[in-house]
């Protein structure tokens, strides 16, 4: 808890606004970042203690602003357990943007569409997922400065921010599908096999990220909402081989519908 309060008061310096609303940008979506105005930025190799990002499309820092008005701290680049972090240092900056007084978070990534009706390119509203990484964020000692030992996940991503997303889009004109998301450890993609069994586990997409922040989130009582592009039809869907420059190109490509959508989302976030 010494080290986060040292690099909450190092970002308290850098920046004159409270975000009410936390970013999470995935593979290939991080250019919804440039659409901050009157930006702050903070490198994370600036912060000291801090995780650096190694995936790729990933710039590394926070992003200070406004959008629709409204104040936000963005992530452009998050962490992953394949890069080789421990699952606190994953979810370190939703503890930091939780003591910043971060009641909304939205979240957002890249993955791979389970569902035979999806397509890439669709943008999935996560309804709920399946933790397939083989441990949890919350394991060991409970900081109760954060959250109780044993938080609900009934309502892990927010109803009413749901519905509002659904809302948004409409207005909007953006096509979103709802389905459930599996977090896995990566770095390799699914065997074909592993897909088929994600599939009867009612898994619509899959990815390598998103589950342990949505956890943390819940346990600090923030609000969720959520998003999976689908960049890829996950393996043995299609008969072709997966790359990581697939994923970078489909979001390059969504990316204005994306950003659309979410800031028309913020804009009319109820206050908490």
């Amino acid at each position: 808890m010494d080290k986060i309060e040292k690099m909450l008061d190092f970002l308290k310096s850098k920046i004159d606004i409270s975000p009410e609303t936390g970013i999470i940008l995935g593979s290939g979506l991080g250019s919804l970042g440039e659409k901050i105005e009157n930006p702050t930025y903070i490198d994370y190799k600036d912060i000291d203690g801090f995780p650096v990002s190694t995936a790729p499309g990933h710039k590394g820092r926070f992003i200070v602003g406004t959008i629709s008005g409204r104040p936000v701290i963005c992530m452009q680049g998050r962490f992953h357990f394949y890069e080789g972090y421990d699952m606190k240092d994953i979810v370190l900056p939703v503890r930091l943007m939780h003591l910043l007084g971060v009641k909304n978070l939205i979240v957002t990534n890249a993955a791979g569409g389970i569902n035979k009706d999806f397509n890439v390119g669709d943008l999935m509203l996560i309804n709920d997922h399946i933790n397939f990484m083989g441990t949890n964020v919350l394991i060991g000692k409970n900081d109760e400065r954060f959250g109780v030992r044993f938080p609900d996940m009934s309502y892990a991503y927010n109803p009413d921010l749901r519905a509002l997303a659904k809302k948004c889009a409409e207005a909007v004109g953006v096509e979103v599908k709802d389905g459930v998301y599996i977090g896995c450890t990566g770095p390799s993609y699914e065997t074909p096999a592993e897909i088929r069994a994600f599939r009867v586990l009612g898994a619509d997409a899959v990815g390598m990220s998103t589950v342990p922040e949505v956890i943390a989130a819940n346990h600090c009582k923030m609000r969720v909402l959520a998003f999976s592009l689908i960049s890829n039809m996950a393996s043995g869907i299609l008969d072709q081989t997966l790359t990581e420059e697939e994923v970078l190109e489909a979001g390059r490509k969504k990316a204005e519908e994306m950003q659309k959508l979410i800031i028309k989302i913020i804009g009319e976030l109820p206050n908490v």
